[in-house]
């Protein structure tokens, strides 16, 4: 049975012929806006490795706005603070419960403040870490290993954090890799072709599993 967040999906599609992602803004201080470029350039490259039809002008949307639902994908980075309202928490928290789908990347600064807020959205629920036998892992690139390391910042390994309901992946968090980073324009990092297609293909499996689970 369709939930309605697919239901909105759905007319979305229907009426722009695009499917649509969205950078979330939230409240805190935290820059919510870093990676300028990310998402457009993992849109871009999904619509030309794996069929997708993602729009490349990338919305923004607030974590307690009703628009929320009609984005099944809805991707959130930065380095500071994160707060969460009481209204947000429970948008969120329906969001994630009737099909979307949150991918956090920590940019570096924001581990201790983000997990708090997760805590708000999910209480009776563990972040978990993930393991490389995930099908996220596996398709449609495969990483035996797991998460890519793509920015070095304390010497530590890469890991994904996720919340799952009733099995089901709904809430990605990636420490310690800087995924965001490896998506920007070239010249913004200056990261060697390799690492950036590793990015980039590591986020084409998180945008599949996203919609086709």
């Amino acid at each position: 049975m369709k939930n309605i967040i697919f239901f909105l999906f759905f007319i979305v599609t229907q009426t722009t012929l695009a499917q649509e992602i969205a950078l979330v803004k939230y409240a805190g201080g935290g820059d919510w806006y870093a990676n300028p470029t990310s998402l457009s350039n993992l849109a871009g490259y999904c619509n030309q490795t794996i069929n997708t039809k993602l729009n490349t002008n990338v919305a923004t949307v607030e974590v307690g706005s009703a628009e929320l639902f009609t984005y099944p994908f809805i991707h959130m980075t930065g380095h500071g603070n994160v707060v969460f309202s009481p209204n947000d928490v429970q948008n969120l928290k329906k969001y994630l419960s009737s099909g979307g789908f949150l991918h956090i990347d920590d940019n570096y600064g924001m581990d201790k403040y983000v997990r708090k807020e997760i805590a708000k959205i999910f209480p009776d629920k563990e972040l978990k870490e993930i393991s490389a036998q995930h099908p996220i892992f596996k398709e449609p690139n495969m990483f035996e290993n797991g998460l890519p390391k793509i920015h070095e910042h304390e010497n530590k390994r890469p890991q994904a954090f996720g919340i799952f309901i009733e099995n089901k992946l709904v809430l990605l968090y990636t420490f310690e890799c800087d995924l965001g980073d490896g998506w920007e324009d070239k010249e913004v990092h200056n990261d060697p072709d390799s690492i950036r297609e590793s990015a980039l293909k590591m986020g084409a499996n998180i945008i599949n599993y996203a919609f086709k689970n």
